[in-house]
């Protein structure tokens, strides 16, 4: 009689989510403080489709405003395209601001309003890997708009063309406004863990 040997597969499970993080500084490079809803102002932003900066029940001034993203399905299958080598996704690079204001959803395939103008068109980012929980497990991409008009920034997105592409994620958030002389830095982790 011989032995068997019993092999146990444990299945790995892959998660990714990301954030955006917004900072505005005026022309004399002094930052100036964005609104940072907690949850509560998130949902009743989203529920009467207002903005309700300043009610502290609904969140606190900040240097920078970070914000949750959603990975939308196309990104989803861009990720696992990238992984693999099936497929011919561009990898993704590319940072783009709107003025959209419908709730991100996994199906989007693009930023609802996108900006072309006001020195906030989509833009090729700085990319590197930085560390959240192992080395190297964030995807970050970094790129600051020199502002040229005045614009309530609401929406972000992270794509993989320079004009049009796959859109990886995106979100909706309360308003970062910003007006000529003013630089917009926007910074995207996508953490894999």
């Amino acid at each position: 009689m011989s032995n068997q040997a019993l092999v146990k597969v444990r299945n790995a499970a892959l998660d990714v989510a990301g954030e955006f993080t917004f900072q505005v500084r005026d022309k004399l490079g002094n930052i100036r403080k964005q609104w940072q809803e907690n949850k509560f102002g998130k949902y009743l932003r989203i529920l009467t489709g207002r903005q309700m900066q300043g009610l502290f029940l609904l969140g606190h001034w900040s240097d920078q405003m970070v914000v949750k993203n959603l990975i939308t399905s196309a990104g989803k299958a861009g990720a696992a395209s990238r992984i693999n080598g099936s497929g011919a996704e561009a990898a993704f690079t590319y940072l783009a601001v709107g003025i959209g204001t419908t709730a991100a959803a996994a199906g989007d395939t693009a930023l609802e309003s996108e900006i072309t103008d006001s020195g906030l068109a989509r833009a090729a980012a700085t990319c590197t890997r930085v560390t959240t929980t192992v080395t190297n497990d964030t995807a970050q991409l970094d790129y600051t708009w020199t502002v040229t008009g005045s614009k309530a920034v609401t929406e972000a997105g992270a794509l993989n063309d320079a004009t049009t592409g796959v859109l990886l994620g995106r979100q909706v958030f309360s308003a970062v406004n910003v007006v000529n002389g003013d630089t917009l830095q926007v910074t995207y982790k996508f953490k894999v863990s």
